[in-house]
């Protein structure tokens, strides 16, 4: 017990690798710290998940066709390694919590508006296109909002109930629920808001003490998921001294890895930690961003509409209620928007704007929107527009699970590499992107990415001054030397021909390397996108960089029967559907060849 509790020693510590950690298959750090900016209970629980699997495995499999892909992949009838098991269950893990979530928002529908409201809440939510493809990933957003609409939940069973033990015991529970979300993800501190209103709805005179019991309970459902968090204090994360007029204050190191990862997780969404993959969010704009996201990807224009009208009918009826007569305040309603509220201002503030940090009040947003069309009083109106909205948003999602029929752009590019490219050829990668080939299954023989040399091209990294004549001198000397060239997504050329402000120098690499100039010669290009009936949704990723794209990128793209649905973010599209492309050096250019290509140079 003294071991699992060891800050260096545990297994399960997120903040440091013990002595002797090892996983068949990967290199595994030993005795080192280690990052992670995430709520623990995500992981323990897919941990978790995966050694029951691994015990139900040998009573299962005799029993269960090997062709079944729960038997192949979940009970690893399929033989992975460690790795690769734990991602498989802990990815069916969060589709199954994702669910839970769907289930949580019908309760919270019914409870609040009646049964239809719930039915077609939880329907919204059902084909939201974005917690569709999160629920493919272990990701800790998901298990965030799971928590998030069950403490909301919670806290509405608590509001309404007639009888103060029941208040009090659903009180608390909502409360352990709010401990169990910041044990997921950071953002779930935001449920305080809401625990405040009902403490202050239920109890009024009381309220501190209600308020004050409930944050215990959560802090102890916290405690007990995220142990480490308050154990591991081998982190420096200094407060400097304050020294203003007559207060003056020493600094003081907290120690707390937990406070640490935090606290850098905060400066990167607020763009004071300049990262390489956080550049693409350089001139986007607040709210308006989040909001084209999900109209464009996230959730569909027609839902996407409705969901943000009715986040702002509810806030308006709620707000004016002391002059109209005809709405009564209910405290849900206040207990909703006091955290969506507040969240939607902090997290639509942020520099960085992932589409998934909206996930924890989407199902809320599905509630608004199914609650706005209940208040169409004419049936066959309302039943028209609902028609219109579910008919048009499920066939967005279809298509966008037909995607996921078709084989991922790097595993295609990465077996045309296997049969084209002899083993040991030099292949330059993007830095911070990923490097084909990736290790495959080919003609029944295991096929490794090891079998050839690979090298990062840095052009991403280093801006302003240090987008200098090194950088390029040494990135065209990798060019001159190697053979091919991948680049699996647009986190490069989407960002810095856009900036040249900050890339003097390397704002120009891709707009020569497309048109040819470098010698490198487009030999494949592949992508997925979400499509149905022979229809395609096609992200554009060069119109915002202002980019050309090689003539045989354009020619693919018009083979694809469909339509370009403007830009995406790039953590919308990277995981699952980037649009691929190997070059090949034809040219042989040297070095000066090249260097002479770049204006601003000698």
């Amino acid at each position: 017990m003294a071991r699992c509790l060891s800050p260096t020693q545990s297994s399960i510590n997120p903040y440091y690798w013990p002595p002797d950690a090892e996983s068949g298959g990967i290199v595994t750090p030993q005795d080192e710290p280690r990052k992670f900016a995430y709520g623990h209970l995500p992981l323990y629980l897919g941990v978790a998940a995966t050694r029951l699997a691994e015990w139900a495995g040998p009573k299962l499999l005799p029993i269960l066709p090997d062709s079944w892909q729960f038997a192949q992949d979940i009970l690893n009838g399929g033989q992975r390694i460690e790795y690769r098991h734990l991602t498989a269950v802990a990815r069916a893990l969060t589709g199954l919590v994702d669910v839970g979530t769907v289930f949580l928002l019908f309760l919270l529908g019914r409870r609040m508006w009646g049964t239809a409201v719930g039915l077609l809440a939880a329907a919204f939510l059902a084909i939201n296109v974005m917690h569709i493809q999160l629920a493919h990933f272990f990701t800790v957003d998901p298990y965030l909002t799971f928590f998030t609409t069950a403490a909301l939940y919670l806290l509405v069973v608590s509001a309404e109930h007639d009888a103060p033990s029941g208040q009090k015991k659903w009180f608390l529970l909502a409360a352990a629920a709010v401990g169990l979300a910041v044990g997921s993800k950071f953002a779930g501190t935001l449920l305080f808001v809401p625990l405040l209103v009902t403490a202050w709805w239920i109890w009024r005179e009381r309220w501190w003490l209600w308020l004050g019991t409930a944050v215990l309970a959560a802090f102890f459902a916290f405690a007990v998921t995220n142990p480490f968090a308050l154990l591991d204090f081998s982190c420096e994360i200094v407060t400097p001294a304050l020294d203003a007029g007559p207060l003056h204050l020493p600094s003081f190191d907290w120690g707390s890895c937990f406070l640490d990862n935090i606290a850098a997780q905060g400066g990167m969404v607020r763009g004071k930690a300049d990262l390489p993959f956080t550049r693409q969010y350089d001139g986007t704009r607040p709210f308006l961003y989040f909001i084209e996201m999900q109209l464009r990807w996230g959730m569909g224009p027609l839902l996407g509409l409705l969901a943000f009208a009715g986040l702002g009918w509810l806030t308006w009826k709620t707000a004016v209620f002391r002059q109209n007569s005809s709405f009564t305040p209910h405290p849900s309603s206040f207990i909703l928007l006091s955290f969506i509220l507040p969240y939607f201002l902090t997290t639509g503030s942020f520099f960085v704007k992932f589409m998934r940090y909206l996930q924890p009040i989407t199902p809320i947003l599905m509630l608004l929107a199914a609650a706005l069309l209940w208040q169409v009083r004419e049936k066959r109106r309302r039943w028209s527009v609902t028609a219109v909205v579910l008919t048009a948003t499920t066939i967005f999602a279809l298509s966008f699970v037909n995607l996921y029929d078709d084989p991922h752009p790097w595993n295609a590019a990465s077996l045309w590499i296997y049969e084209n490219v002899e083993p040991e050829t030099l292949t330059l990668s993007e830095q911070w992107d990923d490097a084909l080939p990736v290790s495959l299954d080919v003609d029944g023989k295991r096929r490794r990415r090891g079998e050839y040399e690979n090298a990062e091209l840095t052009w991403l990294t280093g801006t302003g001054a240090a987008d200098d004549e090194a950088k390029l001198t040494a990135n065209l000397a990798l060019l001159a030397e190697a053979e091919y060239l991948t680049i699996v997504s647009n986190r490069a050329y989407g960002v810095i021909p856009r900036l040249p402000a900050r890339y003097p120098l390397s704002s120009q690499y891709h707009l020569l390397l497309f048109d040819g100039a470098l010698g490198y010669e487009l030999v494949y290009v592949n992508g997925r996108f979400p499509h149905i009936a022979g229809f395609s949704l096609k992200p554009d990723t060069f119109s915002w960089p202002d980019v050309t794209p090689p003539t045989a990128v354009n020619e693919y793209l018009n083979t694809i029967p469909g339509v370009t649905w403007g830009r995406a973010d790039e953590s919308f599209t990277v995981y699952d559907q980037p649009l691929t492309m190997i070059f090949q050096n034809k040219g042989k250019l040297t070095v000066g060849e090249m260097r002479k290509l770049f204006e601003g140079t000698d």
